[in-house]
């Protein structure tokens, strides 16, 4: 480093926090902070390599590699790449994703997590350049960026600031400095280093090298796995590259490796994770497969697969591309469109064969239902092949339950799929939603997923049943059962409430409780709570507000109707009893508190 003014940076307090858990939680898995920077150096090669398609200045020198150096005088160790290098920014960029918004939430998660999963949250989150500090205390990376001529030095040690500075790099590319900590020397052991690298980045096809009596020996053998047959590869080599691809710590819960030739030619390795990512839920992420063109990374931005398959990872690589494939072209490529039917068919049929197992489906399930499900909503072509995959609690089942599970166990007659949908699994199960449901013997099932409340709308029927909410379905209950007159206390109720409801009315639903709530039209309950909950709720929607004429409380009610506050009181209180059974506050919550408690307090009097 040159003589410079320093330039002083901070990651702010709750990063600080972070940065603790990341060097100390991970403890027993110091090794990884090789396998962390090796991996990001590699992808720093592959996008020089990319970039020079178009622009041949930028080529790498044709001995282009990862250089590892231990020196144990100095008690330091250097990785050094021919990479794509970095500007002053996008070393603030690159290097502060630690600072990035969900730090917080991402911080509580790893402290909560169990001491087997946190390796795997780290990768995940893209945090692992910050392993380093596990084994290091100071670390300082010096970049210059292809096609630039200036370098920077960025160095920190790990409390939560930073520093950058001019410097100087004779070629484009970025090293890694390490300052080992005194009891992490065994990372200055050419040995120990080597045996790293063959476990965690065998597979990476950019040569590394390690040092060792002043010679760069060869560290990996960097062939691409994807292009050998299965026979020769074994499961212990799949792990590693499953765990190299995505930073995982866990092993896979399928692999599916095959060549396609014909009309096309590629080869493909896809993996479908064991345990669930940190970031699944977010719905901007795409398809987490790698576009290769003759074993050269092109880039993971092509989207070859859909939203609701984004928890698979791999590679495909392609002998029908051009190298200099523009990221235009990906757009409109149709043998980009021909290898993505292949690979959504693909794992389709691996999920259907899998599902044969229902032990084993259902740890798939139950880390990426919620997310399958939204190709219901998303994917009309494929629609009617997810549906046979979805799984589903049930008030009849201790398990999970497929759609034809639930068919062979309908009654005689019935021609309804019913379900209800809600944030919690154990709420749904006593919902007097379900009274009426129970009481007649049909079975119904439970969904608490965030998706539940949309895609049955798109999928509207399956093997010709209709799927409904029951919160729509009261006229399938009690339609030929006698019911005592209440529509003199009906019509008294709705005029006490007014505005708050569409309409009360009696309802054959329910067995044990007095009122329940039900749509007034279009949106279940759950999707109105779900669309006020985030604010896209264009305007309040009354409900309609359901009586049960066969409980004791409504019948001594219909023989009060002389006294209209009693019963304008009674009223208010069970709409908003009926809001509180729903998960719902009361509109009016205080008041519903004063009127419960002057009920009691008569009571007890």
């Amino acid at each position: 480093m040159n003589d410079t003014v320093l330039e002083q940076h901070s990651f702010g307090a709750e990063v600080g926090r972070l940065l603790d858990l990341v060097v100390h939680s991970l403890y027993s898995e110091r090794e990884i902070f090789l396998r962390e920077l090796v991996a990001n150096a590699a992808d720093a090669m592959d996008r020089r390599r990319f970039e020079a398609l178009t622009d041949p200045a930028l080529a790498p020198p044709a001995d282009a590699k990862i250089r590892i150096v231990p020196d144990k005088d100095a008690s330091t160790l250097l990785i050094a790449d021919d990479g794509i290098g970095m500007t002053r920014q996008e070393m603030i960029d690159n290097l502060g994703t630690i600072a990035r918004s969900g730090t917080r939430a991402f911080a509580q998660t790893l402290a909560d997590a169990k001491a087997e999963d946190r390796p795997s949250l780290i990768g995940q989150f893209g945090v692992g350049f910050y392993s380093a500090f596990m084994v290091a205390d100071r670390v300082e990376v010096t970049s210059r960026k292809a096609g630039s001529e200036e370098a920077w030095t960025w160095a920190s040690e790990g409390s939560g600031q930073f520093t950058l500075a001019s410097a100087t790099r004779e070629h484009p590319g970025t090293d890694i400095l390490l300052h080992i900590k005194s009891d992490a020397g065994e990372y200055l052991e050419p040995m120990r280093l080597e045996t790293v690298i063959r476990k965690w980045a065998d597979h990476i096809t950019v040569p590394i090298t390690v040092q060792q009596d002043g010679k760069d020996q060869p560290a990996n053998e960097g062939t691409a796995l994807w292009r050998k047959s299965k026979s020769e590869v074994s499961e212990d080599s799949y792990k590693e590259f499953y765990r190299h691809l995505g930073h995982f710590f866990d092993e896979p819960w399928a692999t599916l490796h095959w060549k396609a030739e014909g009309t096309l030619e590629y080869f493909c390795l896809l993996f479908i994770p064991g345990m669930r990512p940190f970031d699944l839920l977010d719905r901007d992420q795409g398809s987490d497969v790698r576009l290769h063109v003759r074993r050269m990374f092109i880039t993971d931005k092509a989207d070859l697969l859909p939203r609701w398959l984004r928890f698979v990872s791999g590679v495909v690589d392609t002998e029908d591309l051009p190298l200099n494939v523009s990221r235009e072209m990906l757009q409109t490529t149709p043998v980009l469109a021909r290898i993505r039917k292949a690979l959504i068919g693909r794992v389709l049929s691996e999920l259907k064969s899998r599902a044969k197992d229902a032990a084993d489906y259902d740890k798939f399930w139950e880390n990426f239902g919620g997310i399958v499900k939204e190709g219901i909503w998303d994917d009309a072509e494929h629609r009617q092949e997810i549906a046979p995959l979805l799984r589903f609690k049930s008030t009849k089942a201790d398990g999970w339950v497929s759609l034809a599970d639930y068919i062979g166990r309908m009654k005689e007659g019935q021609d309804t799929i019913y379900y209800l949908t809600g944030d919690d699994g154990l709420a749904l199960k006593n919902s007097p939603q379900l009274e009426g449901f129970n009481a007649r013997g049909y079975e119904v099932l439970l969904m608490s997923d965030p998706i539940d409340s949309f895609w049955p709308d798109r999928l509207d029927s399956y093997e010709g049943k209709t799927i409904r909410s029951v919160t729509k379905s009261s006229d399938d209950l009690g339609k030929d059962e006698e019911q005592p007159d209440i529509s003199l206390l009906t019509a008294a109720m709705k005029a006490a409430l007014g505005e708050q409801v569409a309409d009360v009315r009696p309802t054959g639903r329910l067995s044990d409780s007095a009122v329940v709530l039900a749509p007034n039209a279009g949106q279940d309950l759950q999707m109105q709570r779900i669309m006020r909950r985030t604010g896209r709720a264009a305007m309040p929607i009354k409900p309609v507000l359901e009586v049960n004429p066969r409980h004791k409380l409504i019948a001594a009610l219909s023989g009060k109707l002389d006294d209209a506050a009693l019963v304008a009181d009674a009223a208010q209180t069970l709409l908003d009893l009926a809001q509180v059974q729903e998960g719902d506050v009361p509109g009016d919550a205080a008041g519903f508190a004063r009127r419960v408690t002057a009920m009691l307090a008569r009571s007890l009097g």
